[in-house]
């Protein structure tokens, strides 16, 4: 049951996240550099061909081919840690950063750079970075499986 749960979050994950690419740059057709204001500031898709890793770092280094090894890598080693698991959101969990780590990693693949298109900003920050689907279920699945442990490191208590 476990691994199914993973799968099938996997799968939506990385299902949203290439249809959300698609619309971007085939849809819609947006190019580096290019900004659209949806609700400004709030929402902006501005296109950024991320070469490196969350917010650009590495970007300079030619770290195509181990992001993607990276990304394998800590995908068979998260499927392994949770395949035993008994409840639902860990594995849940676990599926939405599979997913959203394999989509970015097929992005890597084939453009050699990860689509990053949504941009927010509010209450007089002005966020200079730009993220992608992809990115928003990596960090909800970690923040997931972040209270997830610490609840049960409570609850052992």
């Amino acid at each position: 049951m476990p691994l199914l749960l993973v799968a099938a979050a996997a799968f939506i994950a990385f299902g949203l996240d290439r249809f959300s690419k698609f619309v971007i740059l085939h849809w819609i057709g947006l190019t580096a550099g290019d900004v659209v204001n949806v609700h400004s500031p709030y929402l902006i898709f501005r296109m950024v061909w991320n070469k490196g890793i969350n917010f650009g770092f590495f970007r300079s280094y030619d770290s195509r081919w181990a992001l993607v090894l990276a990304a394998v890598v800590i995908s068979l080693i998260l499927v392994a840690w949770v395949r035993n698991e008994r409840g639902w959101l860990r594995p849940l969990a676990v599926g939405a950063i599979v997913g959203g780590a394999i989509g970015n990693a097929a992005d890597r693949i084939r453009y050699g750079a990860v689509v990053d298109f949504i941009n927010m900003s509010c209450c007089g920050i002005d966020n200079p970075s730009s993220f992608n689907v992809a990115d928003v279920f990596i960090f909800l699945g970690v923040l997931a499986l972040v209270l997830s442990t610490s609840r049960q490191s409570v609850g052992a208590k």
